[in-house]
């Protein structure tokens, strides 16, 4: 994986940037990063960040000071991360789609006081920051020193913060070290990149498996390719995998179980694929290696505190009964499973995983308390101060020594591959106006995938839109976090100690059909009736009317992802996702695709 690096400069980098340093040293002219038809060699990378290091340096960016990135996708995504770490500073990825409001109280709880951008975005950012504008400020960076800045940076000086959902309604920033991201890249065994690999960064740069996606590669001499939109389709995801020669690929387990439907022999080029973020189907991954033999599939599991992955399977036959194992600790990382009193458990029982060694973040920025109860003491190891972290998982280790994951001990669950807390919705809902109490709860949804139902009682005399809570929801939370579903209940079901009776919530969503607009229509046209098909078969109904919106039917964004690959499969166009909640009834996805079709027949009548 790094044959080209001696021992000695894999061992004298003791930080990301010191390691990817040697790398650019040793081949300076290999392509390092590509976005659309861009390039920057590990020389030119190299450079760029040296340069931003230093200017950011002098705008006062001091060791481990928190500095965000707030780009599009493109090469500044990579130049800024790298020119952070490279200034001492440690890197808050924030995604460009992120909602103002939750931005803000992320920048706010991490302590930002310097941001990375580009001027298409400057409007949504407060005055308050510093603000370093990547492509406007181009010029006076350029003008910086070449050389990297001398920074006493070391293994544990912090490198990222990373925000997950907190069941107070607060993300928390989870504080990674640079040891813990050179844990992950050097690992041969179950990251196995090589220097004539090309890996796709997929991911939100602010999902845990962009540390994957972007260190790896560049730590290893293989080329980075960075996806070129910030929207995402299946067919656009296939399309940039092939045009780029990508060969090593990691997904969440919701897309990947979308791809195996109708686009997995179109990954023939792909060596590795890594999937992970939820339980994988062991149907699916069986059916993906019958058609391509040649494709390694691996299991990854981790939580965001355990640096993207603490345990990986690489699937060599037939999953069984017992599903897709998570496999067995990767490179310097350890596993306790435990009983509730802190006892090892016996082989074959469940228990608690506790994950240990060098993957392991400092904790949570600014939450010491929250740090204290899951990062704990591990009494089973042999040297002073040494740490393990309660992940929340139910596991067991089989007869062949891997893991099986077994569910969440506590009620955070996993949406399309992001990490939940329903509390965190729930809080956000019951601020609204009109709404007295809510519960989230998760449901499996169509296609084997979950989503959240929200219950909600109003506020006396008040009548609360479900639009009106979803789009308000949609301003403030992720997109995987907002509810596909809302239903508005008298009273909240409670067990007989007073708590809510989720179990009693979770069996009424059976119950319950999807608000649909008023009147039934049903369609009038040949393609009214073929896109209605698609929708009743997607979101699990058995009639869908052409006024009927699809947030309302329980709708959300990945449906509605495999909803506009139909489309372009069958009709051979694409509906981008904005055009897609533009017209979000039939009868307007209708009209949208008849345009998009005059307008081909337009561009070819010219031709």
């Amino acid at each position: 994986m790094t044959a080209d690096l001696t021992p000695a400069a894999r061992a004298d980098a003791s930080s990301v940037h010191a390691l990817f340093a040697a790398r650019a040293a040793a081949t300076p002219t290999a392509p390092a990063v590509t976005w659309r038809d861009l390039t920057l060699t590990y020389e030119e990378l190299d450079t760029r960040a040296n340069r931003l290091a230093h200017h950011l340096r002098e705008r006062g960016v001091r060791l481990e000071m928190p500095v965000a990135v707030y780009v599009e996708r493109s090469l500044d995504l990579v130049v800024g991360l790298l020119g952070i770490l490279k200034a001492g500073g440690s890197y808050l990825s924030l995604d460009a789609t992120m909602p103002t409001e939750r931005q803000r109280a992320v920048l706010e709880d991490a302590g930002v006081t310097t941001i990375l951008t580009q001027e298409s975005l400057l409007s949504a950012l407060s005055d308050d920051l510093d603000v370093v504008c990547l492509d406007r400020d181009r010029a006076e960076v350029d003008r910086m020193p070449a050389t990297a800045p001398a920074v006493d940076v070391h293994g544990d000086t912090i490198a990222y913060l990373a925000y997950t959902s907190g069941s107070t309604g607060t993300p928390k920033g989870v504080v990674v070290p640079h040891r813990a991201v050179l844990r992950l890249a050097l690992d041969p065994d179950h990251v196995s990149v090589a220097a004539d690999d090309v890996v796709l960064q997929f991911a939100s740069p602010a999902f845990d498996a962009s540390t994957f996606e972007i260190w790896v590669p560049l730590l290893c001499g293989a080329r980075l390719a960075v996806y070129p939109d910030s929207g995402a389709s299946l067919t656009t995801l296939v399309d940039t995998v092939h045009r780029e020669g990508v060969t090593v690929l990691w997904l969440t387990a919701g897309l990947f179980h979308r791809l195996t439907e109708r686009q997995i022999a179109k990954l023939a080029g792909v060596r590795r694929l890594l999937a992970g973020g939820d339980v994988l189907s062991a149907a699916q991954v069986d059916r993906v290696q019958a058609l391509l033999p040649d494709l390694d599939v691996v299991n990854g599991y981790g939580p965001t505190e355990n640096t993207t992955f603490t345990a990986c399977h690489l699937v060599t036959g037939p999953a069984g009964a017992g599903g897709v194992p998570i496999g067995r600790p990767v490179l310097n990382t350890g596993i306790r499973i435990l009983d509730d009193k802190l006892r090892p458990v016996p082989d074959g029982e469940p228990g608690e995983l506790y994950a240990t060694g060098e993957g392991l973040a400092r904790g949570y920025a600014r939450r010491p308390a929250a740090t204290a109860e899951r990062f704990v003491a591990d009494f089973l190891a042999d040297r002073p101060g040494a740490r393990m972290y309660r992940t929340g998982d139910l596991v067991r280790r089989r007869p062949d020594g891997t893991l099986e994951f077994l569910g969440r001990i506590d009620q955070q669950v996993k949406i399309r591959g992001f990490r939940v807390e329903p509390g965190e919705t729930e809080a956000v809902l019951t601020a609204q106006p009109g709404v007295r109490d809510a519960v989230v709860v998760p449901q499996p949804g169509p296609g084997g995938d979950r989503k959240l139902v929200a219950f909600f009682v109003p506020e006396r005399g008040a009548r609360p839109s479900t639009l009106t809570l979803r789009r308000r929801l949609a301003e403030i939370l992720p997109v995987y976090a907002v509810p596909a579903s809302f239903v508005q209940l008298d009273v909240l079901p409670l067990t007989a100690n007073g708590k809510v009776d989720r179990a009693e919530l979770a069996d009424r969503v059976s119950e319950e059909r999807p608000e649909v607009t008023a009147g039934f229509t049903p369609p009038g046209t040949a393609l009214e009736t073929a896109l209605a098909t698609v929708w009743t078969d997607r979101l699990g109904l058995t009639e869908v009317g052409v006024h009927d919106d699809f947030f309302e039917l329980g709708g959300y964004s990945l449906v509605g992802m495999q909803i506009t690959a139909e489309i372009a499969a069958e009709y051979g166009v694409s509906v981008t996702a904005q055009r897609f909640y533009e017209n979000a009834t039939v009868a307007g996805l209708a009209r949208a695709v008849e345009e998009l079709l005059a307008d081909r027949r337009g561009g070819e009548e010219q031709l």
